[in-house]
């Protein structure tokens, strides 16, 4: 099985979203909440370049946020990458 970690917030309907979705599919995630730590989200903004959450990675791979994730599972290609 997929290791899945997903940094997000307390109140995030996109990270709500994304957790759902791995519900759905029965498989089980890692979160890290970034509500009081700014420090960790810059670092994670430097990073990946982005600013918001949720912020998804697969197997240490950078999915990107809810929609990459959602783009993903209408083309079929995040059960491959879940395995499935």
């Amino acid at each position: 099985m997929a290791r899945i970690l997903i940094y997000s917030k307390t109140y995030c309907p996109y990270c709500d979203r994304a957790k759902s979705l791995f519900k759905s599919k029965g498989v089980s995630y890692e979160e890290h909440m970034m509500d009081d730590q700014p420090e960790e989200l810059k670092k994670l903004t430097e990073k990946t370049g982005l600013r918001t959450v949720p912020q998804i990675y697969i197997n240490d791979q950078f999915i990107g946020g809810f929609s990459d994730l959602d783009a993903l599972d209408k083309k079929g290609e995040l059960d491959r990458l879940l395995k499935i």
